[in-house]
């Protein structure tokens, strides 16, 4: 697997990668060294000595190597009639024709398919041309033919390196495009999350707020105990909305070793408290359970919790009810929730606000598998938010009640 830091490496050996045209006036200049060397090495007396014409002839084949990157047939082709013209010449030898060798690599490493057939289908034979023409021996031929398919094989097996090297790299920067993208999905799904735990957290709040705190003035002269409740419960909506805000913002900041100071989310046993919360605003709110309880997963239950507080504060908001009823039916593979009020049927009263509670809801039912469904009752009046999850297998301690 390719990750991050390997393509980093991968990218920073490229860009420290001098250009082509580098690489090759380097090899240029050592290959005409290495031909120079037979020219300054003082010769036997019986042989005659170097001229400059045939050391120019020598230069004018390696000059050629300035542009095999960009032209490596045609450099070979050059190359090789240089090195013909050399022949007749009572010049110096060299150990190897370090021309010829470096433009047969860069064909093989560099070039396309019918290029390389033709130096294959033209070079060879070529090369039993030169040797006949200077020792046709057997030992020269063997020796030629070798070099010659030795070096073609260490250009292929370096244009197979190459082509692997770019697979690599396009296959680390797909990987790499790919985390991104998961990245910002990640991120996008958890900023959904947030703005879901937020908009229930404040929206339940603010509306017992604002029932509690409307019925406040009408009671304050006629019951001030009644009034006194109100103010109580008012105060106690706002501390609890502070203190799942508080722990959400930790959440968001903490760090990796402070996992194990969190608060509980709220599991299926919070609804009774749920419940009793919104009665105090003098809504009559009724729990059933029905069923034997099955075993349903944490993240499960917190939406179960969040789907009824959503509920529970729509009918606040807009319904105009008298009383609610939470119902909780476990069946042998799936719970259903539902919520239902018995406010003024007005179309759909219940999105007359922005419609992101039930939006949420229902992005809550399919993120665990399940489906959510809500509308006015056939009756007339009323209104009921259904939602059904199916039961997963879990260990005992994380069954709800």
């Amino acid at each position: 697997m390719i990750g991050p830091r390997q393509l980093s490496l991968l990218h920073r050996l490229r860009e420290a990668h001098p250009s082509p045209r580098v690489i090759d006036a380097v090899v240029t200049v050592v290959v005409q060294a290495a031909v120079t060397i037979p020219f300054v090495v003082p010769r036997s007396p019986d042989v005659p000595a170097a001229t400059w014409l045939t050391y120019g002839m020598t230069t004018l084949s390696v000059l050629p190597l300035l542009w095999r990157s960009r032209a490596p047939l045609t450099v070979l082709l050059s190359i090789t009639a240089a090195g013909f013209l050399y022949l007749p010449m009572d010049g110096p030898g060299q150990p190897l024709p370090y021309s010829p060798l470096v433009a047969i690599f860069t064909v093989a490493a560099q070039a396309g398919v019918w290029q390389r057939r033709v130096m294959c289908g033209v070079g060879l034979p070529l090369v039993a041309v030169a040797v006949s023409l200077r020792t046709n021996t057997a030992r020269e031929y063997l020796f030629s033919f070798f070099l010659f398919l030795m070096v073609y094989a260490l250009g292929v097996l370096s244009r197979t390196r190459q082509a692997y090297t770019e697979a690599v790299e396009l296959r680390a920067a797909e990987l790499e495009r790919a985390r991104e993208v998961e990245a910002e999905r990640a991120a996008e799904r958890e900023r959904a999350r947030i703005a879901r735990e937020m908009h229930d957290i404040l929206s339940h709040a603010v509306s017992l707020m604002i029932v509690q705190a409307e019925a406040g003035p009408l009671v304050v002269r006629s019951d001030p105990d009644r009034a006194e409740a109100a103010f109580d419960a008012i105060a106690g909506a706002g501390r609890d909305a502070m203190v799942q805000l508080r722990r959400m913002l930790g959440v968001l900041k903490e760090a990796p070793g402070d996992v194990g100071r969190r608060s509980p989310q709220p599991t299926l046993a919070a609804l009774e408290d749920l419940v009793g919360e919104v009665r105090r605003t003098g809504l009559d709110v009724a729990l059933e359970v029905a069923g034997e309880p099955g075993r349903l997963a944490p993240d499960a239950q917190v939406a179960v919790y969040r789907v009824v507080q959503e509920a529970l504060t729509n009918v606040l908001k807009h319904a105009d009810a008298a009383s609610v009823v939470v119902r909780l039916v476990w069946g042998r593979d799936r719970l259903a929730v539902s919520v239902t009020d018995d406010g003024t049927a007005l179309g759909t009263p219940h999105v007359t606000g922005s419609g992101r509670g039930l939006i949420g809801i229902r992005e809550r039912a399919v993120t665990h598998g399940g489906t959510a469904s809500s509308g006015p009752l056939s009756t007339g009046r009323g209104y009921r938010v259904a939602v059904e999850l199916p039961l997963v297998v879990s260990s005992p301690a994380e069954v709800g009640t």
